[in-house]
């Protein structure tokens, strides 16, 4: 009898434990990490050359790089948008920077600076469905420490109110233009920084020597906001480690103006050499080591990445989180960022109209690696995948529904070296730079400019398979293809419900 009841309990201790081992975590933490301005070819897994991005490298040797994914939109606000939300720009309520200038003068930085009233951009809808606002429903923790620019200060779009527990950085992507602020935001809270008011565009002081350090001693201050917000998005990890999280992780790094610490330039200064200084004529502030800052700003970013991988290591979540790497959109080509020393944006073509701002290749296809350790296969995928995709990805992944007018299709099996399902199609839309349309099609690339200045329809085309650079447009070849896109065009185009997103050519 003894022996029985043994035996029985022995059964019930061993089968316990392999139910134990069955029921893992089933909602991994995930962190998605979204650099500013960062280019396709400015990662060294991606073939880049003198910046350094060792712990960026190394994630993409334990995950799955994508080549082929893309921004929702070619500027910051709009590709968070798209990202949030999973709609695409036909359909989203946010379709550009717009700072709402009815409210006054909000390009004012000293007076929007001491008044909240003028900070931040157009606000998403407090009742518009995004991904955070999903993942807490799931049971999640959610964070977002960085840059926001999608509601100002004292509207209903702030973080808080569209699915963030916590919220610690810029809500207004123009006071971003300072690396060192006078103020961030935590969660409501305004809070003041160390730093004395320097606005963007401050140049050199009358007679100063560009070759002296000392005439830049007012562009570095005492608070570095992207190492502040760094520290917050350890300490978000450290207190949630004990319940699942979600981190948005949206780092200001390396959008310009070209600051940082000086001690975090000085191997590039050796490395690099004589350089000339910039004078801050295009935009921005001056600097004495262009290049070098520009490429420090981009390494403090993948330090960064290092310790929030060593952070889940200490923990020992790094096996039951998912991290994802990309970037708002293309590199710059303003404020003393020298895009064809650095090839940013190689393979594709650099410079203005081509990166930053337009819906070239340059401008939206962005770098993007996702690691899981144990479960995501170190990998290359050539998948078409866009911003308005990591909305569902991450649904599925916590079984969550989603609705129907979501945009995006899931990449969860392409992660899980499972069957994917394929877009027939990816669309962009954009109003600004002239007014802009896209569509890729496999390799074929349609592109629409200048819709709002010269109401222009006619449509570019391009085999991405022959013309990575998007030089040889094929239009007149291929009238059935052209025809094609005009109706998917026309299908995609919602008209927008902000009267400043609307483009008249297009029917709004």
């Amino acid at each position: 009898m003894t022996r029985n009841i043994l035996s029985l309990f022995l059964l019930v201790l061993i089968f316990s434990c392999e139910t134990a081992v069955e029921q893992k975590p089933s909602k991994p933490n995930v962190i998605l990490i979204l650099a500013d301005d960062l280019g396709f070819g400015e990662v060294g897994y991606q073939g880049q050359k003198k910046i350094k991005t060792p712990n960026i490298d190394a994630l993409s040797k334990t995950g799955m790089v994508f080549t082929n994914h893309y921004s929702g939109a070619p500027v910051c606000a709009p590709a968070r948008s798209v990202l949030l939300t999973g709609m695409h720009m036909g359909h989203s309520y946010i379709r550009g920077n717009d700072a709402m200038k009815e409210r006054g003068d909000v390009w004012d930085y000293a007076k929007a600076s001491a008044d909240p009233n003028l900070e931040g951009q157009r606000n998403l809808p407090v009742d518009t469905e995004t991904m955070s606002k999903m993942l807490q429903r799931a049971g999640y923790k959610t964070g977002i420490v960085g840059k926001w620019g999608l509601g100002a200060p004292l509207t209903e779009g702030i973080p808080n109110n569209l699915g963030f527990d916590y919220f610690y950085g810029y809500n207004c992507q123009r006071q971003a233009h300072n690396l060192y602020p006078t103020h961030l935001w935590e969660n409501k809270e305004k809070v003041m920084l160390n730093n004395e008011l320097v606005i963007p565009t401050t140049k050199l002081d009358a007679g100063s020597d560009p070759n002296d350090p000392a005439s830049y001693a007012k562009y570095e201050q005492n608070d570095y906001a992207p190492d502040l917000m760094h520290e917050k998005a350890l300490s978000f990890i450290q207190e949630n480690k004990d319940e699942p999280f979600f981190l948005y992780y949206a780092s200001p790094l390396p959008h310009v103006p070209l600051q940082i610490p000086g001690s975090d330039r000085e191997g590039y200064i050796a490395e690099l050499g004589t350089e000339d200084p910039y004078d801050g004529k295009k935009g921005y502030f001056p600097n004495q080591y262009p290049n070098a800052t520009y490429a420090a700003m981009i390494t403090k970013l993948d330090q960064q990445i290092g310790e929030i991988r060593a952070k889940l290591i200490e923990l020992g979540l790094e096996e039951n989180t998912m991290i994802i790497v990309t970037s708002d959109n293309g590199p710059t080509y303003t404020g003393g960022v020298d895009f064809d020393y650095f090839e940013s944006s190689a393979p594709f073509t650099n410079g203005y109209g081509r990166t930053k701002g337009f819906v070239y290749e340059g401008g939206i296809r962005v770098p993007m690696l996702v690691s899981w350790p144990g479960t995501i296969k170190q990998s290359t995928s050539d998948h078409i995948s866009v911003f308005y995709d990591i909305f569902p990805t991450l649904a599925e992944l916590v079984g969550m529904p989603i609705s129907e007018e979501l945009d995006g299709k899931s990449f969860l099996p392409e992660l899980l070296g499972k069957e994917q399902e394929k877009h027939e199609y990816l669309y962009w839309e954009f109003p600004e730079t002239g007014g802009q349309q896209a569509v890729r099609m496999g390799n074929w690339k349609a592109v629409r400019q200048n819709i709002v200045k010269e109401n222009n329809l006619d449509i570019e085309l391009y085999d991405l398979s022959k013309d990575i650079l998007e030089q040889n447009n094929i239009a007149a070849q291929h009238p059935d293809l052209i025809k094609k896109f005009e109706e998917i065009m026309a299908k995609e185009h919602e008209v927008p419900v902000v009267s400043t997103f609307r483009m008249a050519a297009l029917g709004d």
